[in-house]
């Protein structure tokens, strides 16, 4: 089944982005993830305001996939520098509408 990664991240510095893109836009195709946006243009319609300068979203086709992606040792240092230069949330979601 797929599961979809959706992040909010606001860079606190900008140190880390030069060497963290195209590592982990590789990593991601080799774990079969697709990335569906990755975008600054983005507005908040409901709710209390959450502010984030980037939304991503990713598709998976597996939940191992996604959490293989983020063990990966290639990408864990790269990890390790995105989380201490931003402001980042990141949430797996499975494809699967528990209201239908």
């Amino acid at each position: 089944m797929a599961y979809y990664s959706v992040l909010d991240v606001t860079p606190t510095t900008d140190a880390w982005i030069a060497d963290y893109l195209e590592p982990a836009n590789k990593l991601v195709a080799k774990h079969g993830g697709k990335y569906l946006a990755r975008t600054a243009s983005h507005e908040q319609i409901e709710g209390e305001k959450v502010d984030a300068t980037l939304r991503i979203l990713i598709e998976w086709p597996s939940k191992d996939a996604a959490l293989n992606f983020m063990k990966d040792p290639g990408y864990v240092p790269h990890l390790e520098e995105r989380t201490a230069g931003s402001i980042s949330h990141h949430f797996l979601i499975e494809a699967k509408d528990d209201l239908a």
